[in-house]
């Protein structure tokens, strides 16, 4: 028979000092507040590309001509005067590369299409920067763009160029076909507008890759009744858990032992709410998953404790409920670290190995991991064990859900 500790001597120590640590929490709340990420702050998401522009459009003429790309052709739009109505459009696959796309265009009248880059690129994917004009000039050319493997740009450069932005920056697409997305949060001391927000991202790209090598794919603006809705179900979703995690627990065992585990999930929500407001690690939806990815590993490492307690309520034969409680804590012990263990192996690695969010992850990984196994020897177990101070033998034994086999 395994040698049984006396955890339960800890209990009131242990509840001294998660007390002490979760008070200092909230004074970090209060004092340092929550960094909180774009995705619950008002902000804008903008999907940039950068590379330089393959082809330089002008068009010289009495019509209205602008340009517009898809998935598989290029199209010119011309209307208006002195020209019927019309689209014209320029298949990627009759005409596969950049200086093939140039010819073809050069053959409608009026339109001079110049090859400046990239002329041998495949033309699939050309693109135009959506915050500048789509129509044709003859003093403004419209630029085209295109995804190029020669081209490349990594990820650490964009997010070196955007160092002063509370930015997040994340890459999409592969090395021929790669874009960046870019979250940015709206400044609390700033009165400016969104598309304040975004020509200081714009100016602070072309500042590090070139005035003509940035073009804009796509925009949204995020507004405060957005982010606040994202905020509140968050707060649902949270509550939501800890209801399904309390029922489940009820059912399973007992309305004090379900009490504990829920108490014990609330410390480990707390205590990484401490490490978030002291470290200011960014509290972004990545990091709510590592919140409610803690729910799930602590309470399978409390019912697991739980499991053994019920199972020794008749098999032990004490006067003392603490007793059964150590006996089963020492019993649980070796899985119990050893748990932990392997998946901080798993959570050190991002954490030394990654950047941006998912290091953040991976920091409120680390902190609940460690907090989910020690709430469950000693929050939740000295929790049963100050309600059931006064238990007898064979007291609420037989309200204690048998295990079935």
């Amino acid at each position: 028979m395994k040698t049984v500790k006396q955890f339960s001597k800890a209990f009131p120590a242990c509840a001294i000092v998660s007390a002490a640590v979760i008070i200092f929490g909230i004074a970090g709340i209060f004092i340092r507040g929550i960094n909180f990420g774009i995705d619950f702050v008002p902000g804008l998401v903008e999907e940039v590309r950068i590379a330089p522009a393959a082809i330089e459009l002008t068009y010289k003429g009495s019509a209205t001509v602008s340009v517009e790309t898809s998935n598989v052709a290029l199209s010119l739009v011309i209307s208006g005067t002195g020209a019927e109505n019309e689209t014209k459009t320029f298949t990627y696959g009759q005409n596969p590369t950049i200086s093939d796309m140039a010819k073809a265009l050069n053959g409608v009248d009026g339109i001079t299409a110049s090859v400046v880059n990239s002329a041998s690129a495949d033309s699939y994917g050309i693109y135009t920067n959506s915050a500048a004009t789509s129509r044709l000039s003859f003093d403004e050319p419209v630029k085209l763009y295109v995804c190029d493997a020669a081209n490349n740009v990594s990820i650490d450069a964009v997010r070196e160029s955007l160092a002063s932005q509370n930015v997040s920056v994340k890459e999409l697409g592969d090395a021929a076909n790669r874009s960046f997305q870019i979250r940015a949060a709206m400044p609390k001391d700033d009165a400016g507008s969104a598309e304040t927000l975004q020509d200081a991202i714009t100016e602070s790209l072309k500042a590090k890759f070139g005035e003509d090598n940035i073009a804009t794919v796509k925009t949204d603006f995020v507004g405060s009744s957005f982010s606040s809705s994202n905020s509140w179900k968050s707060v649902v979703l949270a509550l939501v858990t800890l209801f399904a995690i309390w029922l489940y627990a009820t059912i399973r065992f007992h309305w004090d032992f379900a009490l504990g585990a829920v108490i014990a999930l609330i410390h480990d929500c707390l205590i990484m709410f401490a490490f978030i407001s002291w470290a200011q690690v960014e509290f972004s939806t990545t990091s709510f998953a590592a919140v409610l990815t803690i729910f799930g590993y602590s309470i399978n490492a409390t019912v697991v404790i739980l499991d053994r307690v019920r199972e020794n309520i008749k098999l032990v034969e004490t006067k003392s409920f603490k007793t059964i409680l150590d006996t089963s804590i020492s019993e649980t012990l070796t899985r119990s670290v050893i748990t932990t263990v392997t998946t901080l192996f798993a959570s050190v690695s991002l954490l030394v190995f990654t950047t941006g969010s998912i290091c953040d992850f991976a920091k409120i990984l680390t902190v609940g991991l460690i907090s989910g196994c020690y709430s469950s020897m000693f929050i939740s177990s000295g929790f049963i064990s100050w309600v059931r101070r006064n238990w007898q033998p064979g007291e609420w034994a037989d309200h204690v859900r048998p295990h079935n086999k």
